[in-house]
């Protein structure tokens, strides 16, 4: 008896605690980030006034009334910027693929009427975080990887004095973990199945775009061992991936064994790159740990996991190429004309009557042939 009593009474506890949990989500306060400071009794400085208490406590939709009343009624406000920006932020707080949608193309508004104003940097890094938010994991589908990719570029080349650039930098090099995982497990698959130029093409080009991938290593010993596969006629190609293996990623756990393979195939063994290998102590000193709890629950979570990113180094700045797998023959030079063509104008008019056309047909020969004379 005692025992269902102390349940019912736990029940209640945590029916209570569930209740509290939920009314303090609803009166929480969040300070807006970029307020008006002014002290004024200006009406539109009140309406704008109005609107931030609005979004701090999570009433967007009211918001966003308020700030259009004041961009509509005070089009030559001072506080007008201000107004189109808590517009863009409003919808980033109220998050959820339409909101995200709408705050982004609110940023880009903003910074195509107010490129020169400091929050034009920070709108650039809401639009990147918008695209980073909504990853999915490197197995499927990588539009919204490639599009932060693209916005956090953006960032960098447009503001490049940004104080947001180094946080950006390191968005950065997390996307481009995760687009190259997407091209390793790819390569990898095609490796495992036996199709190994598709395999050796998907991994080069993945420590060729990403070279701070954490995994370049392994992906270049997979590489090197998918052209050693394919023949000898791969050889200088296999002996490539080795070499740089060895030469760009000298702590690697293959680094032994790709000697080995060089050694065996009397190629040429380098020396470690001394910049990669103080890369590589910093990235293996300063490696994000995942918790237990996460690893755990990461087949649940939507987002990928970037903990394995680099820290250091500068993330690639230049789009995607598509690489041409080394097993298509690249096609020999034919003979043929090589000059250039010019044309100038025909100044003497009785050439057309002394020189013969071109357009003519050739009278061929009659090598006795056919009837003779009458």
């Amino acid at each position: 008896m005692q025992t269902g009593l102390t349940r019912t009474r736990l029940l209640e506890l945590a029916a209570l605690l569930a209740m509290a949990l939920t009314l303090s989500s609803c009166f929480r306060r969040v300070k807006y980030e970029n307020p008006i400071k002014a002290d004024t009794q200006q009406p539109d400085k009140q309406l704008f006034d109005k609107s931030i208490k609005d979004i701090e406590r999570g009433r967007y939709e009211v918001a966003r009334l308020t700030l259009n009343t004041l961009v509509n009624t005070y089009d030559t406000s001072e506080y007008l910027a201000k107004a189109k920006l808590a517009i863009a932020d409003s919808w980033f707080r109220e998050g959820g693929t339409h909101g995200l949608a709408q705050a982004e193309a609110e940023y880009k508004d903003f910074i195509l009427f107010y490129p020169t104003m400091a929050e034009a940097a920070e709108s650039q890094k809401r639009i990147c975080d918008i695209h980073f938010k909504q990853m999915e994991k490197a197995d499927r589908d990588q539009n919204n990887a490639l599009r932060a990719e693209q916005e956090c570029r953006q960032l960098i080349v447009q503001f490049p004095n940004s104080k947001y650039v180094p946080e950006v930098q390191q968005r950065l090099r997390e996307v481009q973990e995760v687009l190259a995982e997407a091209e390793m497990k790819v390569g990898d698959f095609y490796h495992n199945k036996g199709s190994l130029a598709s395999s050796a093409n998907r991994l080069t080009g993945a420590v060729d775009q990403y070279p701070l991938y954490s995994k370049a290593d392994e992906a270049l010993w997979l590489a090197g061992d998918s052209y050693s596969r394919m023949g000898p006629r791969f050889r200088t190609q296999a002996g490539q991936s080795y070499q740089r293996l060895v030469r760009d990623y000298p702590l690697s756990d293959h680094a032994d064994d790709a000697k080995k393979k060089l050694k065996a195939m009397e190629m040429e063994i380098p020396d470690a790159n001394p910049q990669a290998l103080a890369r590589m102590k910093f990235e293996k000193e300063n490696r994000t740990k995942q918790g237990m709890v996460r690893q755990a629950t990461g087949f649940v979570r939507r987002g990928p996991s970037v903990a394995a990113a680099a820290k250091s180094g500068t993330p690639q700045m230049e789009p995607p190429r598509q690489n041409i797998p080394a097993s298509v023959p690249v096609p020999g030079t034919t003979a043929g004309f090589t000059g250039d063509v010019t044309a100038t104008p025909v100044t003497d008019s009785t050439a057309l009557d002394t020189k013969p056309d071109a357009r003519s047909p050739v009278p061929q020969p009659n090598n006795g042939k056919g009837k003779g004379k009458q």
